[in-house]
């Protein structure tokens, strides 16, 4: 830990506050290792913040010291809750803070065991759960980074634990992005593996190897493209379909109709990446547009602030979106300026 003494002695009518912490642990997972978020957080705040053993003095003007004092606080909440916290969920929780709001109540979960003391790290993560939890088909859209994928697979291996299902089936769209599948070397499944690499990934995170391979021996994982699964009926599982934006129609309709009893399902997706050729239309699109009414499906929508990953990925998504939606203006503005253009008397060349 840093023991960083003041620049300056605190001016007259100068607040200060201390926040004090329970143990060593407690402390080194609140300022992070090599101090990395009580660095952040002292950016965060005009205020002066001072750690020394198991104690963080807060000084300065009195309203900087209460803001401070409050963003320590929630952080420390965070922590005692069995978040993680990191530089990038300080962000999160200074913004949601300035809304009145706090990172930890937003995140708590109860009556869930995650794997590996897995916590939702935004408020939107924690939605997508308790959604999985209240239905039995949940649709997580939006950009990559934001956990779709990886707390759908910790909430199957969850639900295997506990023996709400006995088995759990992964799969996803093997869409030629780029290259055919016939030049990539090897057997059907040395192709079809780079496709699946993510859900082995997000397991393997998740399970003792042992297990993991003990799982995938015997069944009760399958991991596999979702041309497999046609014509099954998939009981007591834990069913997610990954990457389905990638889906046709037709596809996305043959694997909703696989659900059988006791099962529970999860497809994720980002509308923003098909691979799907021009002419076709994402199957996803077509769900949300058929299903979005029904009773027992829930859809949880995730933006640029969920993205846990690196800050620099929810700015790149943001620029993105704002560059196409300024293409799209001027698409829009083009047509319209052509449509406005009057037909010229006798002329069919002017005709649009």
């Amino acid at each position: 830990m840093t023991d960083q003494k003041l620049s300056a002695q605190p001016e007259t009518g100068a607040a200060s506050a201390t926040v004090t912490l329970q143990d060593q642990r407690e402390a080194l997972a609140l300022l992070g290792a090599g101090d990395a978020n009580l660095r952040r957080m002292r950016e965060l705040t005009r205020a002066r913040l001072v750690a020394r053993g198991e104690t963080i003095t807060i000084s300065g003007e009195e309203a900087d010291v209460r803001q401070g004092e409050r963003m320590v606080r929630d952080a420390l909440d965070v922590v005692r809750s069995g978040g993680e916290l990191t530089p990038e969920s300080l962000l999160r929780s200074a913004r949601m803070s300035g809304e009145g709001r706090s990172l930890a109540a937003e995140t708590a979960v109860s009556g869930l065991s995650l794997p590996r003391g897995l916590k939702p790290k935004t408020p939107g993560q924690k939605l997508y759960l308790d959604k999985i939890s209240g239905s039995d088909i949940t649709f997580g859209v939006g950009p990559a980074g934001t956990g779709k994928t990886y707390m759908a697979v910790a909430m199957a291996v969850q639900a295997l634990r506990s023996r709400t299902v006995k088995r759990i089936i992964l799969t996803r769209p093997a869409v030629e992005a780029g290259e055919k599948l016939g030049f990539l070397p090897g057997d059907l499944q040395a192709k079809i593996d780079p496709y699946l690499r993510p859900l082995y990934d997000a397991l393997q995170d998740m399970l003792d190897q042992d297990k993991f391979e003990s799982y995938l021996t015997s069944g009760v994982i399958e991991i596999a493209p979702l041309a497999f699964m046609r014509g099954r009926t998939l009981n007591d599982a834990f069913i997610i379909l990954d990457e389905a934006q990638n889906t046709t129609g037709e596809q996305m309709k043959m694997f909703l109709t696989r659900m059988g009893f006791s099962s529970k399902v999860v497809v994720t997706g980002d509308v923003t990446q098909i691979d799907l050729p021009r002419h076709i239309t994402s199957g996803l699109a077509v769900a949300k547009r058929v299903l979005s009414r029904i009773e027992g499906i829930a859809w949880h929508e995730f933006t640029e602030v969920d993205v846990v990953r690196h800050p620099l990925v929810g700015r790149i998504i943001k620029a993105y979106e704002i560059a196409e939606d300024a293409e799209e203006d001027k698409r829009a503005a083009r047509r319209g300026e052509f449509a406005s253009i009057p037909e010229a008397e006798g002329d069919p060349q002017r005709s649009v």
